[in-house]
């Protein structure tokens, strides 16, 4: 009985250290730093980038934009829970996150239109 629950205890250890999750189902303090780390890295290469306009050509925008997408998407699921709570907090916020890029879509195209 006591290899039992020393195995699950080895187990639960092992599994914690492999997953990197906590009690909540969050992930733990090292794993959010990571991904900050992360994301400072990626803010870097933006700017390292944002210097370039000239050398990329026509792959600036493209890229900007990806590097964008990874970090929105980053912080929204990680750094605001998005991941781990409801799905319908997470539907909410895309549907309002759609509803916001089509209005500021629509206004561009009004400008663009009306524009000499």
């Amino acid at each position: 009985m006591s290899t039992d629950t020393a195995h699950a205890t080895d187990h639960d250890d092992v599994h914690d250290d492999e997953d990197h999750w906590n009690d909540e189902g969050h992930w733990t303090d090292l794993n959010y730093i990571k991904l900050a780390l992360a994301l400072a890295v990626i803010t870097a290469i933006e700017v390292a980038i944002s210097y370039m306009v000239d050398d990329l050509g026509p792959f600036f925008l493209p890229l900007l934009l990806g590097l964008m997408l990874i970090k929105f998407f980053s912080v929204v699921l990680f750094f605001m829970h998005l991941k781990f709570d409801n799905r319908l907090f997470s539907l909410m916020f895309y549907l309002g996150l759609g509803l916001a890029v089509a209005v500021y879509t629509a206004a561009l195209f009004t400008f663009k239109f009306f524009s000499p």
